[in-house]
């Protein structure tokens, strides 16, 4: 696995563990981190090596404080059409991750702020600790959580949204339970890494083309009408039921053993 100057990876048999790796400012964004982002996430879609479950989570005691100050100090002086190549590049960190075909299990500790929510939005499961705290707070400064919109408001959906971007304010991991942005609240860091190592266990006991499907399945039938929605989802069952992995997993449960992919 390639070796990276702002994100940690780590490869733990079927397992990428993947952390935000600039401490000193709080995991916050800058070129170099988005950069690295979309490379790695790229990557992954283009050849998984073996890969089932991407864990991504940020070293120290802050998951994402959002964007770097000396990266932003930056955007002052850049005109439109230098903001809008800046935007553009974020927003293709987000839809990479967004649309990575491995399930994204997200750890947060510590603080999500701005693009970090972001980060949390794009994760397919998002567990937290009881005293993390949370904040879409670009309206104090005059701006937009615009990039990472889609992806919020997909997960809390326009009523939550309208009240958390247009106040900034902060809150915590009941709310964000509540609101749906993540799926879980842990006690402590311990409970997190045993949150996330149960959830990445169900993961692995799960068929891998069953669990990519998945993904596309609820892409799909979440963008579009009922009558688009019903024919795809009659040919997806029948791919799937005669697909080796569905063959295989059926067979297997019926003979009352373990599926060919689990792990251990």
């Amino acid at each position: 696995m390639k070796t990276y100057s702002t994100l940690s990876v780590l490869r733990d048999r079927a397992i990428l563990h993947v952390r935000l790796n600039r401490t000193d400012v709080r995991n916050a964004f800058n070129d170099e981190l988005i950069t690295e982002g979309i490379d790695l996430f790229d990557s992954l879609a283009r050849n998984a090596e073996g890969v089932r479950v991407v864990v991504l989570g940020g070293e120290g005691t802050v998951f994402c404080a959002g964007a770097d100050l000396n990266w932003m100090s930056k955007m002052v002086a850049y005109t439109r059409d230098e903001n809008i190549a800046d935007s553009s590049k974020l927003a293709k960190l987000f839809a990479a991750i967004n649309e990575c075909p491995i399930p994204v299990v997200g750890r947060i500790q510590g603080a999500a702020i701005g693009g970090g929510v972001g980060l949390v939005a794009v994760c397919d499961i998002a567990i937290a600790t009881a005293d993390a705290k949370f904040g879409l707070s670009e309206v104090k400064l005059g701006i937009l959580p615009a990039v990472i919109s889609p992806y919020v408001i997909a997960k809390i959906g326009a009523s939550h949204a309208r009240a958390l971007f247009l106040t900034g304010e902060r809150f915590g991991s009941e709310r964000a339970l509540r609101i749906g942005l993540v799926h879980e609240v842990a006690a402590d860091e311990a409970a997190l890494d045993d949150a996330v190592a149960r959830v990445v266990g169900e993961l692995t006991s799960s068929g891998p083309d069953a669990v990519r499907e998945c993904k596309r399945l609820i892409d799909f039938v979440s963008s579009c009408e009922t009558s688009d929605a019903v024919p795809y989802t009659i040919e997806a069952i029948a791919e799937r039921r005669v697909s080796d992995e569905g063959q295989a997993g059926m067979s297997a449960f019926l003979e009352k053993k373990k599926a060919p992919w689990v792990l251990g």
